[in-house]
């Protein structure tokens, strides 16, 4: 059994557990295709879940879903409990769902102010040249005091560099047409991918990721990836602003006798592929400096090599899963994962890591004051949750027993740069009130302002986004102000005044912008 403040992962010849006052030194889980990796990471979702930790992961092939449901008695289960020493007692966890899509959870999105240029660039894999004019585009919102909040306002913003190139260009540098032409397209590959569903508000707040349920059991949220892993640059791109936002808004917390949050990266591969240095060694600052904060990031991919050596060697809790050597770089990995472990004189590590079995992997984790413990040979506790999808039943009802169905389904589209621009030019921003905010002065941002200096309920507008201009239900009014009075609560000081904040992946490139 586990022993207090751990989490049961397997047995060898003793209980391997992993400590949760060292759970923030973070983790990592490899293995070749269908030798047992997620069933791994649900065995330690689910052990988080249970101590009180809440957990976000990333659901690659929709398996994971299965959390929110009971399990049930399979004979290879029950056998495996009964080997282990536990008895299986079929389990379930409050579960939320979100997808950036919307369709299979609650919506996710992100302001482009709060992406940044570093983090945008790399998702539109735009070179030197295009993310350096990228960073004047973000320069130049600072300081007209443009808010950047979804696609169509950095379409206008570059639209205004390309149109005004000439003055632009002694002051800030080299722009011209081709290359902002070049971003553009870029933008549009985007859109036809969906995303632009991501980029807008309500923006995801980062504390609905952080809670329990009433019985003090730690939520897991569980999003949907199935899609968006059409897109592994989004994929990669959405998660490292996910961790980056966490590194920036949460406090400096020490040593925690369990994580506030435990992070799981699937197929983090495609986070460092293709990747340039500077955002290389900003995930390695984050990664580094993130357990302070008390979050413990576990990154899950078929390969050791697959994590850059400076990552790699902070990531404390270690399980691996069989790889196969049929080639020289096969040969290569198993020897480099063999490595990474500290030795257990009875075992070779290299030769067993061939041999395992499904369910079967080598373990390492951190005890005392940090130090590995020997590699042993284990097998991986059963999950007490359904194993693979659960039914959509079961979804619907995650869904709207989440409580955010009011906060986030609904989108805000308020006054931002593309609406002030437009105006500044005189033009006609007459436009679906669906795509674009037509609420200017004396809208719903002046009334939300009104409201934090006192103003009187009675001054609330009835019409808003989504109405098409006609008198809203006062229910679903009511939705909207709110959703974006919180929306224009999280970005107070953040993304108006002196600078709009870009989040730790662009300060830590030394205010690179």
């Amino acid at each position: 059994m586990a022993e207090d403040g751990a989490i049961l992962i397997g047995k060898s010849w003793k209980a391997e557990n992993l400590l949760l006052k060292l759970a923030n030194r973070h983790g990592l889980v490899t293995g070749a295709t269908g030798t047992g990796k997620t069933v791994t990471l649900q065995v330690m979702a689910e052990g988080f879940a249970r101590a009180g930790v809440p957990v976000f992961a990333a659901d690659i092939k929709g398996d994971l879903s299965g959390i929110a449901a009971p399990g049930d008695s399979k004979p290879p289960f029950v056998k495996r409990a009964e080997e282990i020493g536990v008895k299986y007692e079929p389990d379930q966890f409050t579960t939320v769902f979100w997808d950036v899509f919307g369709e299979q959870g609650h919506p996710v999105r992100a302001t482009i102010s709060e992406m940044g240029p570093l983090l945008l660039a790399r998702l539109l894999d735009l070179n030197e040249t295009q993310e350096g004019v990228l960073n004047i585009a973000f320069r130049i919102a600072d300081e007209q005091k443009l808010l950047l909040l979804d696609l169509k306002d950095l379409r206008a913003i570059l639209a205004h560099i390309a149109e005004n190139a000439k003055e632009l260009t002694t002051k800030y540098g080299n722009v011209t047409s081709q290359t902002v032409g070049t971003i553009q397209r870029a933008l549009l590959v985007l859109e036809n991918q969906k995303g632009d569903m991501f980029f807008g508000e309500p923006a995801l707040d980062i504390a609905d990721l952080m809670k329990t349920d009433r019985y003090g059991r730690g939520i897991v949220n569980i999003m949907a990836a199935d899609k968006l892993m059409a897109n592994p640059r989004l994929y990669s791109t959405f998660l490292l602003w996910l961790l980056s936002e966490l590194f920036e808004q949460l406090p400096e917390v020490g040593d925690l006798d369990k994580p506030k949050l435990v992070f799981f990266f699937d197929e983090a591969h495609l986070l460092f592929n293709g990747a340039p240095k500077a955002l290389l060694t900003a995930v390695e600052q984050v990664v580094r400096l993130i357990r302070s904060k008390g979050v413990g990031v576990y990154f899950v991919t078929q390969n050791p090599l697959d994590i850059p050596d400076t990552v790699l060697a902070q990531l404390g809790n270690r399980v691996q899963h069989a790889l196969r050597a049929f080639t020289p770089r096969d040969q290569k990995a198993v020897k480099a994962a063999a490595e990474t472990f500290r030795q257990n004189p009875k075992i070779n590590t290299a030769d067993v890591i061939m041999q395992l079995a499904v369910g079967e992997a080598l373990t390492s984790t951190l005890e005392g004051r940090g130090t590995p413990t020997i590699v042993e040979r284990t097998l991986i506790a059963p999950p007490m949750a359904q194993v693979g999808p659960c039914s959509l039943q079961i979804r619907q009802q995650a869904l709207v027993e989440s409580g955010f169905k009011g906060k986030y389904d609904t989108m805000v589209d308020r006054e931002s740069a593309f609406e002030m621009l437009a105006g500044r030019k005189n033009l006609d921003t007459d436009v679906d009130p669906v795509e674009a905010s037509t609420t200017g002065g004396g809208g719903i941002l002046d009334t939300i302002g009104g409201w934090l200096g006192g103003a009187a309920p009675q001054q609330r507008p009835k019409t808003g986004p989504g109405s098409r201009g006609g008198p809203l239900p006062q229910s679903m009014a009511e939705k909207v102000l709110t959703s974006a009075a919180r929306s224009a609560a999280t970005t107070i000081g953040r993304q108006v005044g002196t600078a709009i904040l870009r989040g730790v992946l662009g300060s830590m490139m030394g205010g690179k912008r």
